[in-house]
């Protein structure tokens, strides 16, 4: 397995776990009219990064497509926890940013 692909696996898995983080301290904030696309977006962010890592993992012929898609989801979800200042969210808004940019390398 080369270095790239390991790493982006990695980023992958810490992705997920950040979007899980933050989704479940996204429910626990005061205004939660404030937090739904942010949680919207946590959930199905770490479900793809972790079928991105498993597509890689299994050497799929179609892990390119998926972490394009990957890619896309990642930024979006990252901008969007971006906005908020509580720090889990700027957490995940930075792991989502890595990821999409190693997702990105990997489907290139």
């Amino acid at each position: 397995m080369s270095e790239a692909l390991k790493k982006c696996i990695e980023a992958c898995y810490l992705c997920a776990a950040a979007c899980d983080n933050c989704a479940a301290s996204c429910l626990e904030e005061d205004d939660l009219d404030m937090m739904r696309d942010c949680i919207r977006t946590d959930i199905q962010c770490a479900s793809l990064c972790r079928l991105a890592a498993q597509f890689m993992t299994l050497k799929s012929a179609h892990a390119k497509k998926v972490c394009m898609l990957c890619a896309e989801l990642c930024q979006e979800c990252g901008d969007v926890c971006a906005r908020h200042k509580h720090d889990h969210c700027q957490q995940c808004a930075k792991a989502c940013h890595h990821c999409a940019e190693q997702c990105r390398n990997m489907a290139a």
